[in-house]
């Protein structure tokens, strides 16, 4: 059964078809400046990679275009081998704690919470309605970044706000990443070979969360309504004294909107830096012997370590530390200051073992009292997964 996983952006369209239930890629690549000058398409198979410059008017030129080419390179015969395709959903509230069907009610709750997501929700309803429109046949299903959060306690996502303004406007935290940090727990849990494990899962890449995996199931993250909580970014900056907001708004002379953009494109890494919002950039620049480089660093490292405390002590201690994502599992460095910062924990990093890049691979050392592990993710296959399940339940 072939099924398709699609990540629909405002102006881009990323996929990734699935040979199921052997879990075989077959074809990816990416759509970009959907609706731009300049638009083309990257496609991945076997091994190699093409890129082709053609005009994309639209997300439903994009996947014409993908059928072409599943049929040019002898993917697919007809439509109609087309089984699913699942759609990433950014904000799925509180009306979803499992992937569904893309029924028009759940497109209507979608929608609904767009004001939560405005830059995510609205463009994966045009990616789902462009594949209706030209693979008609397909179940559509959809895939909530969310969703996996949603076992949290009362507790730990509501803000100490009045209470009304959960129950009315829905002020709550949700976490993002859902998708990542299940695929992980899940993995790490086959590796341990155990289901009642104590996970804390690191998903740190340009955006960035944390999360409290207990048997299975997640107990606390670290982004909150939206991802701008939590952990230092890229370009967001995460957990802030709420109060600095109205401040300098009113020092600056900034609207709303105003402040938004500071708070979430000219902050974190990049706001501390000057620099870069690429932690590659960021290594260069202590090497070079750049201060504050190295002044955004700590300060990025010193986050992540903060909330592996946090959720060590909530846990009630932890079987496993797992890094994943752009950074997490690239990183040396990060990965190493990190845990060398845990040492009171009695965490032991193998220097060797943490000389790896983008593989699953053990990097504690054997007398190490948390066992730290790389794990890269795969949020496409966890999407391919839930819509083959979906299909045939």
């Amino acid at each position: 059964m072939n099924i398709l996983s699609v990540n629909a952006g405002s102006s881009s369209l990323k996929f990734q078809m699935y040979e199921m239930p052997a879990e075989q890629v077959l074809i990816s690549g990416v759509f970009e400046r959907i609706g731009m000058e300049g638009s083309f398409y990257t496609i991945k198979l076997n091994g190699e990679k093409v890129e082709k410059k053609v005009e994309l008017k639209d997300h439903k030129k994009a996947f014409e275009l993908l059928v072409k080419e599943l049929m040019d390179n002898k993917i697919v015969d007809t439509l109609d081998d087309i089984a699913g395709i699942g759609h990433r959903i950014v904000q799925g509230g509180s009306y979803f704690d499992k992937s569904v069907i893309a029924s028009e009610d759940v497109i209507a709750k979608i929608d609904e919470l767009s004001k939560l997501a405005p830059l995510h929700n609205p463009a994966a309803i045009v990616g789902i309605r462009a594949a209706e429109a030209v693979i008609p046949g397909a179940v559509q299903t959809v895939v909530f970044d969310t969703a996996f959060h949603q076992t949290m306690p009362e507790e730990n996502y509501l803000y100490a706000l009045p209470y009304e303004w959960s129950q009315d406007y829905q002020i709550r935290r949700y976490g993002a990443h859902g998708t990542s940090h299940k695929y992980i727990s899940q993995k790490m849990n086959e590796i341990l070979d155990r289901s009642d494990t104590k996970l804390i899962t690191c998903h740190i890449g340009n955006g960035a969360s944390i999360s409290a995996v207990l048997n299975g199931k997640c107990i606390n993250t670290s982004m909150g309504l939206t991802p701008n909580a939590g952990l230092i970014m890229g370009t967001r900056c995460g957990d802030i004294d709420a109060t600095i907001v109205p401040y300098m708004m009113e020092v600056l002379g900034l609207s709303a909107k105003e402040m938004d953009t500071v708070l979430n494109k000219q902050s974190g890494l990049l706001g501390i830096s000057g620099v870069s919002s690429d932690s590659r950039d960021i290594e260069a620049g202590i090497k070079e012997g750049n201060r504050r480089c190295l002044l955004a660093q700590k300060m990025y490292v010193r986050r992540i370590v903060d909330y592996i405390a946090k959720y060590y002590v909530e846990l009630g201690g932890c079987d496993a530390i797992v890094f994943t994502a752009g950074v997490g599992e690239n990183s040396i460095p990060v990965r190493r200051q990190v845990v060398e910062a845990l040492d009171v924990l009695g965490v032991k990093l193998d220097e060797e073992k943490n000389n790896i890049r983008g593989s699953i691979q053990k990097i504690s050392t054997s007398d190490s009292s948390i066992k730290v592990y790389v794990i890269p993710t795969d949020e496409e296959l966890m999407i391919a997964r839930d819509t083959y399940e979906l299909i045939n339940s």
